[in-house]
Parts: C-alpha cells; structure tokens; sequence
C-alpha cells in the first residue's frame, strides 16, 4: 500500500536554528514511532506536516496530498493531539469534545453523537459533564485524545500522549493507542521520546536525532544481524575486561542501573565471556540471555553504542 506520509529533503529553519535538516522520511500505514531524545525535531515533523510550519526545502504528501498546496484538505483529514494543553477553562468534557468536532466540520448533532461515544471509549464517559479543569493530567491526556478522535479521522499525530500519566494510566493510554491503531484500522505517528512507547505501539520507527534522520524502517528489521544478547553484571575492574570482550568480538552496552548487555555475534560462544573474566580476575554475579530491544536500535543510531 502507499505510505500516509512521505518527506524529500525536508528542511525547516526557525530563524538562525535549524529544526530538521534534509530530512527524508516515509511512514508506511499501521502504528509508525516517531522517535527521538526532546530537541530532535519531532513536534516540528508534525507541525511541518500539518501545514503550521512551512519548510524552508523539500516537499511533503500527507495521505496523497500535497501539503504546500492543500493543507486544509490534510487537515480535515487528521486528528492532532498536541503535546501541549489547550482546554477551554468553562467548559464539559462533553461540550469541549463536540466543540472540536464541528469545527472539523461535523453538524452539530452528528458532533454531540461523536463526542459522547468518543468519550466513552476513551474512559471519559462517567466524568463526561464534569468541567475540564477539575480534571487530572491523565484525564486532560484522554481529552486531548478524544478530541483527535471526534471526526473519525484517518491519521492520528499522536505528541507525546503519554506525559505527566501515572504508571496505570500510561498503560492504559498505550493499551488504548495499540486498540485504535490494529482493531480500529487507523493510521497512527507516534512522536516520543520513550522508547518502550513506540515499542509497545508500534510495528516501524522513525529516529530523530538533531534534526536529521538516524534510522528507519520495521523495528524487528532494525535490531541487527544474527547473534544473541546477554545480561552481565561483574564484580572487579571492569575496563580491562570490556577492553577484552571488545578485542574478541563482543559489544558490551553500559546501562544506568550497572547491567551490561553483551552483543554475542554469530559463531561466538557465550560461555568465552568467563574464560575472559577469570583471566581478568572479574568474578561474574548476574548472567542472563536477553533479546536486543528499541534501546539497542536507538543507541546504535545516534551513535551511543
């Protein structure tokens, strides 16, 4: 099928500063994650796409479209939720929700239908009367939701949807993301930050990395030649050995929480890593088969790893 969503050499300056430099991307259809560290130029990519930000080069299609020449055609076609607040202080879950419907053009009734069934879906239907600033930040985050959803879009740019949510409701939130994108039939960009997100979301990833594309393409695809992962943590002085691991073949990964994630390549007997750290005089606590995870993707193609 045709991708909902390309970029050529995409390139949009604020100024002095450039957001995205020569970005070319394609966003296939299904739930695609658009990934980066905060600065990378995510919210520009969907703000560019929206028509709000026009690039200084390049062209964009957005579900067929031209976006220069027909960005209130994209428009109408999408649902936006925004990574920043914009409730309107007075009014219900129920008004609110309806309000954005019909200005994406829906009549009036047809809105208020829409809204109270949007709601429901998104866990909203009990509070729906409530007034909008006597709601939490995980519930702010569903309105938001629902109203991208109100008028039964085709796309949804989904801003970093799961901000300020506790652990419950970021699942929740997600859980709901994953529904709308394989049950629902929707296309879905995702733009985060956190990698388990995307990973849980979303079948492709686009990376971002200073306003340039890393990486892209299926996840699965993504996560490197054949081999094997393992957990490792040691107890001595850990650089000779790394240094030792690193001449035989192996990449270790530091993470924060002092677990190292050796890459085994093909051919390689996992079993060496302990004939290398007795010669090193490394006493090994923690060893575990793991599998290479979005981290990993990431790491290698902003170049950490």
């Amino acid at each position: 099928m045709p991708p909902v969503v390309e970029l050529q050499h995409v390139t949009v300056r604020y100024g002095a500063r450039t957001a995205l430099q020569d970005v070319s991307a394609t966003f296939p259809t299904g739930a695609v994650g658009l990934l980066g560290p905060n600065g990378a130029g995510k919210s520009t990519m969907l703000r560019a796409l929206l028509g709000f930000v026009p690039p200084t080069e390049g062209q964009m299609t957005v579900l067929g479209l031209d976006v220069a020449k027909s960005p209130l055609a994209v428009r109408a076609r999408i649902g936006y939720m925004q990574e920043t607040d914009g409730h309107i202080p007075g009014m219900n879950a129920v008004s609110f929700v309806a309000f954005c419907g019909e200005l994406s053009g829906l009549p009036r009734a047809d809105a208020m239908q829409r809204a109270h069934e949007v709601l429901f879906y998104v866990g909203l239907g009990e509070a729906r009367y409530r007034n909008l600033e006597t709601y939490s930040t995980g519930m702010k985050q569903r309105i938001k939701l629902a109203q991208a959803l109100v008028h039964d879009p085709e796309l949804l740019f989904l801003d970093e949807p799961t901000n300020g949510m506790d652990p419950k409701g970021r699942e929740e939130m997600l859980t709901l993301i994953a529904d709308i994108a394989r049950n629902k039939g929707l296309n879905v960009i995702l733009s985060s930050h956190l990698l388990p997100d995307v990973e849980y979301t979303c079948e492709h990833v686009i990376v971002l990395d200073k306003g340039t594309v890393a990486t892209q393409g299926r996840i699965e695809g993504l996560k490197g030649p054949g081999g094997s992962l393992v957990e490792l943590r040691v107890k001595g002085e850990p650089a000779p050995f790394f240094a030792a691991l690193a001449g035989a073949g192996f990449q270790v990964h530091e993470s924060d929480d002092d677990v190292m994630r050796v890459f085994v390549p093909e051919g390689h007997d996992p079993q060496a890593i302990f004939g290398l750290a007795s010669t090193h005089r490394i006493q090994v606590r923690h060893f575990r088969p793991s599998v290479e995870t979005l981290e990993d993707v990431f790491a290698k193609a902003v170049g950490e790893a």
